[in-house]
Formats: structure tokens, C-alpha cells, sequence
């Protein structure tokens, strides 16, 4: 497993949108919400298994993620460990709470599409 240096963790932690552009479809740039626990950066896709972006992933494409004025090529692992998906959870109701959207993000259905992103 490859994980972030310190300063990108830090940006993604402190980010509350990121843009993710799949190698699959560059041209379409979708904002989504990403969280950092420890070393680990977690996105989960709203839609479910309906969103684009997800299913260009989880099929093993790679994408750039635009925060903070970067560019950060990245590759992303289904994250089946309960434990982890638990982490990513908590870090979506503790960044996000504020947002209505929050408790939308822990809902038992979309759990299956959470992701732990590396950097490629």
C-alpha cells in the first residue's frame, strides 16, 4: 500500500470539495467529498454505485483529484475492511456534519462504494 505524504494528507483533510477527473472521461470534472484519516484518503461516491466516477474507479481506472491548486494522480482500492470503512464514516459525520448531506454520506447502502485512494 502507497500512501500520501503528510502535506497532501493535509491538503485533503483541509479541502471540502475536490474535483476527481477519471482517465476514462477527463473531460467530465465532478465535484465529490473526500476525507483523510491517519495515512488513509477514503472517497465514497453519493450516488452509490450509480455514480460515474465510481465505476470508472472501482473498475480499476486511475484519476487526477484537483485540490488546493494540485493536480494529484491517483488509483483507488475498494475498502472492504470493516474497520476502515467504520474510519471513513466517522470522518465523513466529523468533516462534513455541518451539511445536510453528511448523514446521506454514513447510509448503510452506500458503504460498499467507499474507496481508499493511493497516489500513482
Amino acid at each position: 500500500m502507497t500512501t500520501f505524504d503528510h502535506d497532501t494528507l493535509r491538503a485533503l483533510r483541509d479541502a471540502n470539495e475536490v474535483t476527481i477527473r477519471t482517465d476514462k472521461h477527463p473531460a467530465s470534472a465532478v465535484p465529490i467529498w473526500v476525507v483523510a484519516d491517519g495515512d488513509d484518503a477514503f472517497v465514497r461516491s453519493v450516488q452509490g454505485t450509480r455514480g460515474r466516477w465510481y465505476r470508472d474507479l472501482a473498475a480499476g481506472a486511475s484519476a487526477t483529484l484537483e485540490v488546493a491548486g494540485r493536480q494529484l494522480a491517483v488509483c483507488a482500492v475498494p475498502a472492504s475492511d470493516p474497520g476502515a470503512i467504520e474510519r471513513a464514516s466517522g470522518e465523513y459525520l466529523r468533516k462534513y456534519r455541518p451539511s445536510p448531506y453528511a448523514l446521506t454520506m454514513v447510509k448503510p447502502e452506500l458503504l460498499s462504494t467507499t474507496l481508499r485512494l493511493e497516489p500513482r
